[in-house]
């Protein structure tokens, strides 16, 4: 059993589904090439465990053609992707429980 991203004109993720296994032929296909041909979208497999495509792929995520990864919806305005295709809040998150507060482009510490 695999996982395969449904992806719109702009390579935004719009469905994930189960399929068959990716090592598998289907009509003498690849599951990508078949699952595409039969849904009229671009089909992406994608992985929980995060082995292909940097992580797993869900409902509004953007594929990277370079890249062959999946990048998740940016979180805030303020953030930017990194190297690494993460997204960085404009300050370092410091230790302990906190969260980002967009108003006012910072860490907001979580009192115990």
């Amino acid at each position: 059993m695999a996982h395969y991203a449904w992806l719109d004109e702009n390579n935004i993720v719009v469905n994930v589904t189960v399929g068959v296994d990716e090592t598998e032929l289907i009509n003498g296909l690849d599951t990508e090439t078949f699952y595409s041909q039969a849904t009229g979208h671009n089909i992406k497999r994608t992985s929980y465990n995060h082995r292909i495509r940097k992580q797993y792929a869900g409902i509004g995520y953007k594929y990277d053609v370079d890249e062959d990864i999946f990048i998740a919806p940016q979180p805030y305005a303020s953030w930017s992707l990194d190297s690494n295709f993460d997204w960085q809040a404009p300050t370092a998150k410091p230790d302990g429980r906190c969260y980002w507060d967009e108003s006012t482009l910072s860490w907001i510490e979580i009192e115990s």
